[in-house]
């Protein structure tokens, strides 16, 4: 049965940063592999920071997908809630340096309580530029995506698996 509440999956992310894009890769395969009924939103937050206030604004449920850096194993895969985190905020000079964790903070304030569950690996490379994720992140990919469906598994909804049509010559 499914939820009238709207679940929003968040892949956060800069893509331009190897492993750092690892949420964004993950919306990516989300968008083409599967279909979600209209309760459900699939967003790349990429690098939006404070703008993603808009993006999330009366979701009921939130699960962010980012790379966490720890120091642990690369590969290293995460479950958390928002009472999880402890976050600081320190004196921002605009807009643009506030953070996702910032934004969470906001909402605090503003009495918004969305249920949040963050799905985090640890990275390999997030120091060098390049497009693609390193083959120990690029290997985990379809493991976080299994850990987002069963999250929304786990809220009721029902996901579908798009079929993909391939001609074989």
């Amino acid at each position: 049965m499914e939820s009238n509440n709207e679940i929003v999956v968040l892949g956060l992310g800069n893509i331009l940063l190897r492993d750092e894009g690892v949420g964004v890769r993950v919306i990516e395969e989300l968008k083409n592999k599967y279909s979600f009924s209209p309760s459900i939103r699939i967003v790349d937050g990429g690098t939006l920071g404070f703008s993603l206030i808009n993006e999330i604004e009366g979701c009921k449920k939130l699960i962010v997908v980012d790379a966490v850096k720890t120091g642990s194993e690369p590969g290293t895969m995460y479950r958390f809630t928002r009472d999880d985190i402890r976050c600081q905020i320190t004196q921002k000079m605009s807009a643009h340096d506030i953070g996702f964790l910032e934004v969470l903070e906001q909402w605090k304030v503003l009495g918004i309580a969305p249920e949040i569950i963050f799905l985090g690996i640890e990275p390999e490379d997030m120091d060098s530029w390049g497009m693609q994720l390193s083959a120990c992140i690029q290997g985990k990919v379809p493991r976080l995506i299994e850990l987002v469906i069963k999250e929304l598994e786990n809220a009721g909804v029902t996901t579908k698996r798009k079929y993909l049509n391939k001609c074989i010559d």
